[in-house]
C-alpha cells in the first residue's frame, strides 16, 4: 500500500498547545497509520488510532474525535459508511485519505460528508496542515453576523442554522455549503462549479441532500431586497 512521502531529514512538526483537540486516524496500514500520528501528535493534538471501520466506530463511541483522518479503503466497512455513520450521530470533520484519485470517489467522499481528500502518497507534513486548516474552519467565530434569507438562517458564530424557526441538523460541510449559499442569494451554482468553487477554494462540500421532513436542499435563494 502506498505510503507518506516522509523524507529522513524532515524536521518535526512543532507543538501548537492543542492538548485538547482530540484526532482519530483510522487506517489499515500501520505505517501509514503510525507516521501519521507521530505527526500529529508532535503538533500537539491527542491521538487515538483504528484499523479497521468497527473499531473506529467504537473508539469515536468511547471519546468522540474533534476530527477524523479516514482512509478510504477498510476492511469490513469502507470509509465511505464508516464517515455516513458518524455523521449519523453528530458533526465531525473528516479528512478522507485514498490510494485512489479518481473525480468519482472526491465526490462520493464529499457528498458522504468529507470536509478534506487526500491522495496517497501524501507528506505527513502538509495532512497536518489541512488537519489545522478543517480545524480552523470549523472552530466557532465571534465576529460573523447572522445570515438571512427565504425563512433560512445561519448563525457562523453558533454553527447553527434554522429554518421557518426549526432547527435544521446539518453536518459541518453542509453548513458551510448553506452559509456559502446565503452570502451568494439570486446564483445558480452547477454540482461542478461547487466541486470547483468550494471544494478546491472554500473548502466546502458539493453536495445536495436531505436537510430536514425528507424534502430536498434544492433552495434557490431570493436577490437581496428582492
Amino acid at each position: 500500500m502506498q505510503q507518506p512521502n516522509e523524507s529522513p531529514g524532515a524536521a518535526p512538526v512543532l507543538s501548537r498547545h492543542r492538548d485538547t483537540m482530540r484526532v482519530l486516524v483510522v487506517d489499515d496500514d500501520p505505517t501509514v497509520a503510525e507516521v501519521v500520528s507521530g505527526y500529529l501528535d508532535r503538533a500537539g493534538y491527542v491521538v487515538d488510532r483504528a484499523e479497521d471501520g468497527p473499531e473506529a466506530l467504537a473508539r469515536a463511541a468511547a471519546h468522540w474525535p474533534d476530527l477524523v483522518v479516514l482512509d478510504l479503503m477498510l476492511p469490513g466497512i469502507d470509509g465511505f459508511e464508516v464517515c455516513r455513520r458518524m455523521r449519523g450521530r453528530g458533526p465531525v470533520p473528516v479528512i478522507m485519505l485514498t490510494a485512489r484519485g479518481d473525480e468519482d470517489d472526491r465526490i462520493l467522499g464529499l457528498e458522504v460528508g468529507a470536509d478534506d481528500y487526500v491522495t496517497k502518497p501524501f507528506s505527513p507534513r502538509e495532512l497536518v496542515l489541512r488537519v489545522e486548516s478543517v480545524l480552523r474552519r470549523t472552530r466557532p467565530t465571534t465576529t460573523a453576523r447572522a445570515l438571512r434569507s427565504a425563512g433560512l438562517t445561519a448563525d457562523p458564530a453558533a454553527r447553527r442554522a434554522t429554518k421557518n424557526g426549526s432547527e435544521l441538523a446539518l453536518t459541518v460541510r453542509e453548513f458551510d455549503l448553506l452559509t456559502f449559499f446565503l452570502r451568494h442569494s439570486g446564483r445558480v451554482f452547477s454540482r461542478e462549479d461547487l466541486v470547483r468553487g468550494i471544494v478546491e477554494a472554500h473548502q466546502g462540500r458539493a453536495a445536495v441532500r436531505n436537510v430536514s421532513g425528507g424534502c430536498r436542499f434544492e433552495v434557490i435563494l431570493p436577490m437581496a431586497g428582492a
